[in-house]
């Protein structure tokens, strides 16, 4: 029988890049925020949102040099010869007053202006005063449950059974209908009495939010590690789970704000919110109530920014949670 034998014999030399592959794309490492930017950027309901909210908020900002270089009308300047008729009712929009006038004969346009910056000076100043209150109430309540955490979550629980509107109704009117205010003339009528009671009412939301994010973090490994490392409570609560939630507290924020929007607005709509003589949307739907059908100016253009500036924090709030955690988005 023949033996048959098998050699692996040395194949020819290889040249050196012969196998070399050219590569077209180099692949790059991108930081949290760059991967944020390309998926929220994606979004274009959200971009649009946002646009519209930061010329919103330009626009609010500039009211006064707006009213004066552009338009030349004052928030309480009184055209009662010019924008009223004879029986007393204001024009509609025009070539010198582009929404119309008021039932004072004051320009609609320069009110609207001015309402924007009310609005979103109250709904800021609310909702920092909310997560400055409901962010710390939520990580002391998650991270130490036990009795601290009974404290707060009932607490909480105290403050959302609370009819809010009755409540802000009271405690505005009785503040607001005295010059020298509350607490000894601490708290004063005006913008910050309105901004204190709606964050007043908002921050258990956020603290529900956060307590439990943080309920789910505190057991997981670098948690432990930390602790193991001789990190303290306050170290672990601030370096280690407040970054982690810090895209849930974005998000909810964006979302509240257009609820202190309308907050303020049902305030200002029931004759008790900003004084009279600060512009405000919701005290203009107030006064064109009853004469939307003569005056339909009024009502539609404080109620169409209104709309429109609630709906554009919503989508951005949207957007923001698809970008900051992709899982949830469709």
């Amino acid at each position: 029988m023949a033996q048959v034998t098998s050699e692996t014999a040395p194949g020819p030399p290889i040249e050196p890049g012969a196998f070399d592959v050219e590569i077209s794309e180099r692949v790059e490492g991108r930081s949290p925020w760059e991967l944020f930017w390309r998926r929220f950027r994606k979004d274009k309901f959200a971009m649009g949102s946002l646009f519209l909210l930061v010329l919103l908020t330009l626009m609010a900002i500039l009211a006064g040099v707006i009213s004066r270089n552009i338009v030349g009308h004052g928030p309480n300047d009184l055209f009662l010869r010019e924008m009223t008729d004879s029986f007393g009712l204001p024009q509609g929009p025009n070539g010198e007053f582009w929404f119309g006038a008021d039932l004072a004969g004051r320009d609609l346009f320069v009110r609207v202006l001015y309402g924007a910056r009310t609005s979103l000076t109250v709904a800021y100043a609310a909702t920092a005063l909310a997560v400055a209150i409901g962010v710390p109430a939520g990580l002391m309540a998650g991270f130490y449950r036990g009795k601290v955490d009974t404290v707060i979550s009932r607490t909480i629980d105290i403050v959302l059974s609370l009819p809010i509107l009755l409540i802000s109704l009271g405690l505005v009117s009785a503040c607001g209908l005295r010059a020298t205010g509350c607490l000894g003339g601490l708290i004063k009528p005006g913008l910050m009495l309105v901004s204190l009671v709606i964050g007043l009412f908002s921050w258990p939301y956020i603290a529900r939010i956060v307590r439990g994010q943080i309920l789910s973090l505190r057991e997981k490994e670098f948690v432990e590690a930390a602790r193991a490392a001789g990190s303290g409570d306050l170290r672990i609560m601030m370096r280690e789970l407040l970054p982690n939630v810090a895209a849930p507290i974005i998000v909810y924020t964006t979302l509240i704000i257009p609820s202190n929007i309308l907050f303020e607005a049902a305030l200002s709509f029931l004759g008790i919110g900003v004084p009279a003589t600060t512009p405000s949307w919701g005290r203009t739907l107030n006064e064109a109530a009853g004469i939307f059908q003569v005056a339909w100016w009024m009502m539609i253009f404080p109620g169409l920014f209104l709309f429109i500036t609630t709906l554009a924090f919503n989508l951005v709030g949207d957007g923001l949670r698809d970008a900051l955690d992709p899982k949830t988005g469709g």
